[in-house]
C-alpha cells in the first residue's frame, strides 16, 4: 500500500505540472531564505552581510521523504547596491526527482522619500538557472502492478518522459517598501515579486502534440510590521500570498521577539497556512547567529486521511553586524 501511495503522489505531481499548477517548493520560515520570496530582500539584514541555510523535510509517511535545502548569502555595498546568491535543492525521495536552482540577485536601495527620508523603496532583479532531473528507473507505474503477484519492474508500461533532464534560464524581479524611521511604535514593510518572467519551458513534461509546457509565473505579495512595545520587546505580524498557475498559498503569522541580554534574543511565534497547516516556531538569536525551528501540523483533507505527513524545518543564519550604520538599522528583517 505504501508503494501504491507513493505512485499516486508521483502521478499527482506530474498531473499538477501539466495543469500549470505550482511547481516551485515552499518554506515555512520564509524570511530565513529571503531571496527566494523576493530578490528585493537582498541586503535586507541589519548587518553588512548575511549567510543563511534552511532544511525542510516532509511527506515522511509515504516512503523516502521530500527534502529541500536552501542556502543563500547577501551583502550591501557602499553605493546603495546589494548583491546576493541563493541555491536550492529538492529531492523527491522514492520518486527519483531532483530540482536544483541557482540565482544571483542585485538590489538598488537608493530611493528615499518623506520629510526625513525614512521611507525607502528597493528594486531588484534576479537571474539564474533551473535544473530538473528524473531517474525513470525509480518510478512504479500502475501497469507494472498486479493485484495477485504485486509489482514487477519488468512489466511494460506506456508511460514516458520527453526528457530525463532539463536546464533553463530563469529570471525574476521584485520591489520592497519599508519604513526606516527610528524610535517609532511601528515600522511597516511590504513587497511584491514575480518569478519565471521570461517564461522558461519545462522540457521534461510535454503536451500530447509534443510541445513543452511553460513554467507558470510565481507571484508573491508579502508584508507586515515590527511593533515595538518596549526597548526589548516587539511583535511582528506578517502575511504572505503566493500564486503559481492554479495553485496558491495564503499565510498569516506572528512572532514575538524578546531581548534577554546584550547578546541574546528569544523568538516565539506561529503561523497559519490556509487549508494546509498550523506551524509553531521558536528561534534563538545569539550574538551573530540565529537558529530557528518550525513544525507544520497538517490540517488539510490529505492530512486527515494520511498519518505522519507533518513537516519540519531547521534554519541557521549568520549576520555580520559592525559599527557602521545600515540603512536597515531600524528594520530587523523578520525571521518567519
Amino acid at each position: 500500500m505504501k508503494k501504491i501511495f507513493v505512485l499516486n503522489m508521483c502521478l499527482l505531481v506530474i498531473s499538477c505540472a501539466g495543469l500549470k499548477a505550482q511547481t516551485d517548493p515552499h518554506f515555512t520560515q520564509n524570511y530565513t531564505y529571503p531571496l527566494y520570496i523576493n530578490p528585493a530582500l537582498t541586503g535586507s539584514s541589519d548587518g553588512d552581510y548575511r549567510v543563511s541555510a534552511v532544511y525542510r523535510s516532509q511527506w515522511g509517511s509515504v516512503g523516502n521523504p521530500y527534502r529541500t535545502i536552501g542556502v543563500s548569502g547577501d551583502m550591501r555595498t557602499p553605493n546603495n547596491l546589494a548583491v546576493g546568491v541563493n541555491i536550492l535543492k529538492q529531492s523527491a525521495g522514492d520518486a527519483g526527482f531532483n530540482y536544483v536552482t541557482a540565482y544571483a540577485s542585485v538590489a538598488y536601495s537608493g530611493v528615499r522619500f518623506g520629510s526625513e527620508e525614512k521611507h525607502r523603496i528597493v528594486f531588484a532583479m534576479q537571474g539564474g538557472v533551473m535544473d530538473r532531473r528524473i531517474d525513470e528507473s525509480k518510478f512504479q507505474w500502475g501497469e507494472q502492478w498486479n493485484p495477485v503477484t504485486g509489482y514487477n519492474a519488468l512489466n511494460p508500461t506506456s508511460e514516458s518522459f520527453a526528457n530525463r533532464s532539463a536546464t533553463t534560464l530563469d529570471l525574476g524581479a521584485g520591489i520592497l517598501y519599508y519604513d526606516a524611521g527610528a524610535d517609532q511604535k511601528a515600522n511597516a514593510f511590504a513587497g511584491l515579486s514575480v518569478f519565471h518572467i521570461n517564461k522558461p519551458r519545462d522540457l521534461i513534461i510535454t503536451s500530447d502534440n509534443g510541445d513543452a509546457y511553460t513554467i507558470p509565473y510565481r507571484y508573491v505579495v508579502h508584508g507586515g510590521a515590527s511593533i515595538n512595545l518596549s526597548d526589548d520587546f516587539r511583535l511582528v505580524p506578517h502575511a504572505l500570498l503566493m500564486r503559481q498557475g492554479t495553485a496558491g498559498e495564503n499565510m498569516i503569522g506572528i512572532y514575538a521577539q524578546k531581548n534577554i541580554n546584550s547578546q541574546t534574543d528569544l523568538m516565539l511565534g506561529a503561523y497559519y497556512r490556509n487549508k494546509d497547516a498550523i506551524a509553531p516556531f521558536v528561534g534563538v538569536d545569539f550574538q551573530n547567529f540565529l537558529i530557528g525551528l518550525s513544525y507544520d501540523l497538517n490540517t488539510s483533507t490529505l492530512g486527515r486521511n494520511a498519518r505522519n505527513i507533518n513537516s519540519f524545518e531547521l534554519s541557521l543564519s549568520f549576520v555580520e553586524r559592525k559599527d557602521s550604520e545600515s540603512i536597515f538599522s531600524f528594520f530587523r528583517c523578520p525571521r518567519l
